[in-house]
């Protein structure tokens, strides 16, 4: 009776081991598996398979259109209000009034608002691209005017033509009259809106981990797959870029609001793990959207403008191309463009928005220009490139699917 006990011990012991290497090797198959699809669908972009990246690029795009219509559907009660003020607003935009002035100003506000809202969502999204809005557009417009307002000794720039185009006033100024809050008032709204596109563009991964945690779901996803790896090795992390994953997730965890108010309220290129963070402990929506909707466009976007401004401040503009000009051999040859470009944008500054203003060609602005196509036509390829993975991972995960139902 013993030995046949101490077989029946045997052998369940053999079936458990053969049934945990059974275990291992499948999850080890399925990882090598799902490493593999993704670096096929990392090969699907314009530049290598045009043909198969269009085709997935608009397949994609019909099912995103499909499910936006169901979605609609399901919701024609909030369909049917949204339109009906349309059609109030569509109305008393065209009908003749005392109104119409009223009218005019808030349409002017409401898409310059929506310009900027537009850019912080990009920036913080990207799609892969690393496009950032700030240096590409609110930055440069936050230093036009701060070099505008010192030469203007002002900073009531006649509307229009500003903000597509900048002019001094007409009226007298004292020298020196300008302040740095004066500058700071002038550019509040679009800095403040460019955040609050910014913290618009968080959402996604917090909603992502946050439906991964509720159905239980694995998402592949290799932010949230890192962060479930960084959970796991959390005692074991050695390095300097793991220890700050680690710190920025215990502070949002432990801390809460003030936690993701500190992360959004830096510059943060760890930002996206605090809203996978909160997604994934199921943090209340109103705690982390507010928290970084404070964060990115009050404290954040002050700290951002007042570096601008400051940086571009007349005497500190001046002091800079003089250290250009003071570099051995190159500088005066480095430092002629920059005078050349300062002085044509102070002419241009004192002429009338409707005169004829001589514009000469500057390789400064020249170069930025093309930067910025450049920067926006690599955006579009990437969303193209980006859709067309999309559909090829629909692809092999309904593959997947009919092999498991085999």
């Amino acid at each position: 009776m013993a030995e046949n006990g101490t077989d029946c011990d045997q052998r369940r012991m053999r079936m458990s081991k053969e049934q945990h290497n059974g275990n291992f090797t499948d999850s080890l198959m399925l990882s090598e598996r799902k490493q593999r699809e993704r670096e096929e669908r990392l090969n699907i972009v314009l530049w290598k398979k045009p043909l198969v990246t269009l085709q997935y690029f608009c397949l994609e795009a019909l099912i995103n259109l499909k499910e936006w219509t169901i979605k609609l559907w399901h919701r024609r009660g909030v369909l049917v209000c949204v339109l009906l003020a349309l059609a109030v607003l569509t109305a008393l935009y065209y009908i003749e009034g005392a109104h119409q002035q009223y009218v005019r100003y808030m349409e002017k506000k409401f898409f310059w608002c929506a310009y900027w809202v537009g850019l912080g969502i990009l920036s913080s999204v990207g799609l892969g691209t690393g496009l950032h809005t700030f240096l590409l557009y609110l930055g440069p417009h936050i230093a036009s005017v701060t070099l505008a307002a010192y030469e203007c000794n002002s900073v009531n720039f006649p509307e229009p033509p500003y903000p597509d185009q900048i002019i001094c006033p007409d009226e007298e100024t004292t020298e020196g009259s300008i302040s740095l809050w004066a500058i700071i008032s002038k550019v509040r709204l679009e800095a403040c809106m460019w955040g609050a596109g910014t913290a618009i563009g968080e959402l996604p991964p917090y909603f992502m981990a946050r439906a991964a945690r509720l159905s239980g779901a694995e998402p592949d996803d290799e932010e949230y797959q890192e962060f479930e790896e960084m959970l796991e090795h959390a005692e074991t992390a050695q390095d300097f870029a793991s220890r700050a994953k680690l710190a920025v997730q215990n502070l949002v965890q432990r801390v809460g609001f003030f936690g993701i108010l500190a992360c959004a309220s830096i510059p943060n290129p760890l930002f996206d793990l605090a809203g996978i963070t909160c997604g994934h402990f199921l943090v209340p929506f109103w705690t982390f959207f507010g928290a970084t909707l404070i964060g990115k466009a009050v404290i954040k976007m002050h700290i951002q403008k007042l570096f601008v401004i400051i940086t571009f401040s007349k005497h500190i503009v001046e002091q800079m191309v003089a250290l250009i000009g003071a570099i051995p051999s190159i500088g005066p040859s480095l430092q002629k463009p920059f005078q050349e470009y300062l002085e044509a944008q102070r002419i241009k500054l004192h002429h009338k928005s409707d005169s004829a203003v001589p514009q000469g060609e500057n390789w400064l602005s020249w170069i930025f220009e093309k930067l910025v196509i450049v920067m926006v036509c690599y955006f579009i390829l990437s969303i193209i490139n980006s859709m067309a993975q999309s559909y090829a991972k629909r692809l092999q995960q309904k593959m997947y699917s009919e092999e498991k139902t085999k």
